[in-house]
């Protein structure tokens, strides 16, 4: 089996960095290859995974906030048409009452 850091595809940079230029699909030397590619693009999404839960754990203080001020808000707005809903119910019931008062 080659190991990866004698195969022709795999570079190491300058910083450091390994960088794979096999392609599963058309340059593939063996099998064992396809597994650590694999390997290597789960990685990859566990780490994006992980820096979006990040950000998420960043953004939910500010979500919370929000919410509570839009809830604040809404109360606020339906405190304010209370007036409104109190004319409403006192002609309803002096309706009510002149309706009892034909019979």
């Amino acid at each position: 089996m080659i190991q990866c850091k004698d195969c022709e595809f795999y570079e190491i940079g300058q910083d450091g960095r390994r960088s794979f230029k096999c392609d599963p699909f058309l340059n593939i030397k063996e099998p064992e290859c396809i597994a650590k590619w694999q390997l290597i693009r789960l990685d990859m999404l566990l780490a994006s995974y992980q820096g979006m839960l990040k950000w998420y754990g960043k953004l939910a203080p500010l979500q919370d906030k929000l919410i509570h001020y839009m809830q604040r808000e809404i109360n606020e707005l339906d405190e304010s048409d209370n007036w409104k809903l109190d004319e409403q119910e006192e002609k309803e019931e002096e309706e009510e009452e002149e309706e009892e008062q034909k019979f």
